[in-house]
């Protein structure tokens, strides 16, 4: 009866495990427009403010980056010469994480490199971020609300 019941129990035990993992894997829906707009709004990026990085500038910014397929893309920079730039990107496959992390990662370190000229500029883009999660990818650098961005992305994966 005991080895009947030690079996029983070792087998609720590795089911449970199982689950558990079943959950971890699943990958949250993050719909990055919404999430965009949330910090507009929050932080008053609009009427201009921030602007699209795309065609040429987005190849000089992110080289590479426009050739990856991409389920949602968001890449916005200030009009003005302020470090507020945030780039969310949701890949088709999760091979291109990497390489989009590796790219955006590469305009952080050619800014804090001296590439944003001004000593605060370049000190701050020094404090930007990339972070992965799944396939989603972010890219921020905001010499204001850095940790408050980061916190607010991560965030959309722990519900």
């Amino acid at each position: 009866m005991k080895k009947v019941l030690s079996l029983i129990l070792a087998a609720v035990m590795m089911m449970s495990l199982l689950a558990a993992c079943g959950k971890a894997n699943k990958e949250v829906d993050v719909d990055l427009v919404e999430f965009y707009n949330t910090l507009e709004e929050k932080y008053d990026w609009g009427g201009g403010f921030m602007v699209d990085i795309e065609g040429e500038i987005l190849e000089n910014y992110y080289p590479g980056l426009d050739a990856i397929e991409k389920e949602q893309f968001i890449a916005k920079t200030p009009i003005v010469g302020s470090v507020n730039e945030v780039v969310f990107v949701k890949c088709k496959n999760k091979d291109d994480v990497a390489k989009v992390a590796e790219i955006m990662q590469g305009r952080i370190d050619a800014q804090a490199d001296g590439g944003a000229w001004y000593p605060a500029a370049c000190e701050a883009w020094g404090r930007g971020k990339v972070i992965t999660n799944g396939r989603y990818v972010a890219m921020i650098a905001c010499i204001e609300f850095q940790e408050e961005v980061e916190a607010a992305f991560n965030a959309c994966f722990n519900k």
